[in-house]
């Protein structure tokens, strides 16, 4: 079954504008870091450090960088991820200013795929002619037998995945072993509650929807008319699929996702769907056993398959194919499908074409882009220092899980055995995915994503029967993130996240520990929060735990759920507790691993002040700057229902409630509004 992987941040890409952590707005010291790794030029003085840290360490800095108008959000994270965009720019603009090198080498590949994307003219004149043919197919569908083979055809030939997800991927119970997954699916909008709550958000929202169904139609022909039809057929279609789907917070329990079924009885489970003869067609042979992640969905779409019309079937279709290749057509295509995207997010103004390209290379064929990055900007030297980080800080943790008074011996000897299992995975692989046999033309964009698409099918369905790949990594090198993987029970780091505000050689212990040491603690207690802990040494999903100890846990987890559903982010809107528990476990986990690491560090012991600031000052100024940043309100709505992280103030704010260093090292007193009383602090990791 397909695992999802805990990162240290989602929400989409987050493209910035080039600016700095200095004080004056973008200024850096000519060595190409800030003057100071913390400075007090970016404070507000006016809010107390106990009242709300977030604003204390970053509120002067926040009202003086607005959110740039091609952007969602605007922090540390998005500076950052623009600064990497840049040097894959330049790196794209030297690749790609000759044509004509070795057909299938590295650079012909990248060049030309980013070459091609920047041919607009081509592209406006192409118009819609590269989907023409699909959409006639589509038109000619005559029966339900027609359209579930389109459902596979276009699955297959790297169009879209309507109606539900499938792939291939680690077995939870049996990670060295690939198994085919299917998962829910077939609806358009990030999330099923769109279509399901009905608020004045959501109407704004499904009404814009409908907007971009009837523009994208009336592009190919349709009449105005016919696309307000077709555009209530699809909401109707969909809001059926969503009311199948299992929420988001029911998915995060693994155990419920894991429902293995023969194929012969997958088959009885939807009787218009014949996965005994549509496997086949999928490329997936000699399978006699599959994962269905959500039963009840399938049981359900299979019934929808059924009752609606032909007619009807064709419309999503048509649907399907057209959302999935609108921003890669011409500009009334972009527009639409912009104009859509900014209804959702905020988003005021399209980002640079380049950048577009440069992203969508790196999304595309990443490994071959990223062994240019890492050539030019990655040094052994950091992967070293990250390797001694990373051994401190499970040196750490396994101290602390030997002091926790609420867990058994027994337990706690399972939990430093997967501890001391962990694989960690720094900068970039070991073994570069090559995309053997894709093939890139300098002039057809369009063709040259629809074959990345195909390639990506073809390399997932080839690995049925192959023991899981363990070498390949879920993130291209110049991401600035980080994952924890539970079925290889992996944390990984990639290369773009090494750098300022998490990293930096010549900042002092405090920064780095509060930076990128907590991001390592944070991946780490990816295995043990409400997810990960479900998960032994060897990656399987299976329980460890004693009953007893699993249910002081759930205690601890649930006065996490409590703390953060407190939190109100927009008018009525919370952050969802549940849904984030993971990430804000982790969060409490590897801020306490780290500073607990930076106090066995020479200057963790001493009280020499920097720029002002204390040692223990520094490391907490160090967690708060790393979630500087603003963002949207039409984002954040969005992220309330479809992140699993909480809120960046929440993240900077929530967690050092809970650590009695935070209070010594600010003076934090009675009254102050995030004072917790000593016994009201959790602890769990």
């Amino acid at each position: 079954m397909k695992i999802k992987l805990s990162h240290l941040l989602l929400g989409g890409a987050v493209v910035v504008s080039a600016a700095a952590f200095a004080p004056d707005g973008g200024k850096k010291a000519q060595s190409g870091r800030p003057a100071k790794f913390i400075d007090s030029a970016n404070f507000d003085f006016s809010v107390k450090p106990g009242d709300d840290f977030f604003d204390y360490a970053n509120g002067t800095w926040i009202k003086g960088n607005a959110i740039p108008a091609k952007e969602t959000r605007w922090g540390s994270f998005n500076i950052l991820h623009q600064e990497n965009t840049d040097k894959l720019l330049g790196l794209l603009a030297e690749v790609s200013k000759t044509p004509g090198q070795l057909k299938g080498s590295l650079k012909q590949r990248v060049g030309d795929l980013y070459t091609s994307g920047l041919d607009s003219m081509a592209i406006e004149k192409r118009g819609y002619d590269p989907i023409k043919a699909d959409l006639a197919r589509i038109d000619k569908i005559a029966d339900l037998n027609g359209v579930v083979n389109e459902l596979i055809l276009l699955r297959v030939n790297g169009d879209a995945s309507p109606l539900f997800g499938s792939g291939v991927g680690a077995d939870s119970k049996h990670p060295n072993v690939n198994i085919v997954d299917f998962r829910q699916g077939g609806t358009s909008l990030p999330d099923r509650d769109y279509y399901l709550k009905d608020n004045d958000r959501n109407k704004k929202i499904l009404e814009a929807y409908k907007k971009y169904i009837v523009a994208l139609f009336t592009l190919t022909g349709t009449s105005a008319d016919d696309a307000a039809k077709n555009a209530g057929t699809i909401l109707t279609m969909e809001t059926a699929l969503a009311k199948a789907q299992l929420s988001r917070v029911e998915l995060r329990d693994p155990k419920i996702s894991y429902n293995k079924y023969a194929v012969a009885d997958f088959d009885k489970l939807t009787p218009h769907l014949n996965w005994t003869q549509l496997l086949p067609q999928m490329k997936l042979n000699g399978v006699d056993t599959v994962n269905v992640s959500q039963p009840g969905f399938f049981k359900s779409a299979d019934a929808l398959l059924a009752s609606t019309s032909v007619d009807d079937w064709k419309t999503y279709l048509k649907w399907n194919m057209l959302k999935g290749s609108a921003s890669a057509l011409s500009s009334p295509f972009v527009k639409a499908n912009f104009e859509f995207s900014s209804a959702l997010s905020g988003q005021k103004v399209q980002t640079p074409r380049t950048e577009r390209m440069a992203n969508l290379v790196d999304g595309s064929v990443g490994e071959l882009l990223g062994q240019l990055y890492v050539e030019k900007y990655f040094t052994p030297a950091a992967k070293q220092y990250m390797v001694g980080l990373v051994n401190n800080l499970k040196s750490v943790l396994g101290d602390r899980i030997k002091r926790l008074e609420w867990m058994s011996d027994a337990t706690k000897q399972k939990a430093l055995a997967k501890l001391n299992a962990f694989t960690v995975k720094i900068g970039y692989p070991d073994q570069w995915q090559n995309y053997t046999g894709l093939v890139i033309e300098r002039n057809d964009y369009y063709g040259n994503l629809k074959r990345i698409s195909k390639w990506r099918y073809n390399y997932n369905v080839s690995q049925l029967g192959k023991p899981v790949d363990k070498k390949r990594w879920g993130m291209t090198p110049p991401t600035v993130n980080a994952y924890y993987n539970p079925s290889n029970n992996e944390i990984v780091f990639p290369a773009g996240i090494l750098q300022f505000p998490f990293f930096d050689f010549k900042a002092d212990d405090a920064v780095n520990y509060g930076g990128i040491g907590a991001v390592i603690g944070h991946e780490m207690t990816h295995g043990f929060d409400d997810q990960g802990r479900q998960f032994d040494a060897d990656g399987s999903l299976r329980d460890w735990w004693t009953k007893d100890d699993a249910d002081k846990f759930k205690t601890r987890a649930d006065q996490v759920v409590a703390q953060y559903n407190a939190f109100t982010v927009l008018d009525t809107l919370h952050v969802n507790g549940k849904l984030t528990l993971g990430e804000n476990l982790a969060d409490l986990g590897g801020l306490n691993i780290a500073y607990e690491a930076f106090k066995k560090t020479k200057e963790g012991q001493s009280t020499t002040k920097i720029d002002g600031f204390t040692p223990d000052q520094r490391f907490f100024l160090s967690w708060a700057q790393v979630w500087r940043g603003s963002q949207r309100p039409e984002s954040a709505a969005q992220r309330i229902l479809t992140d699993p992280h909480s809120p960046e103030k929440y993240r900077c704010n929530a967690p050092i409630s809970n650590i009695d260093a935070w209070y010594a090292a600010f003076n934090i007193q009675p009254g102050d509004q995030n004072y917790k009383k000593p016994e009201d602090r959790i602890h769990v990791w």
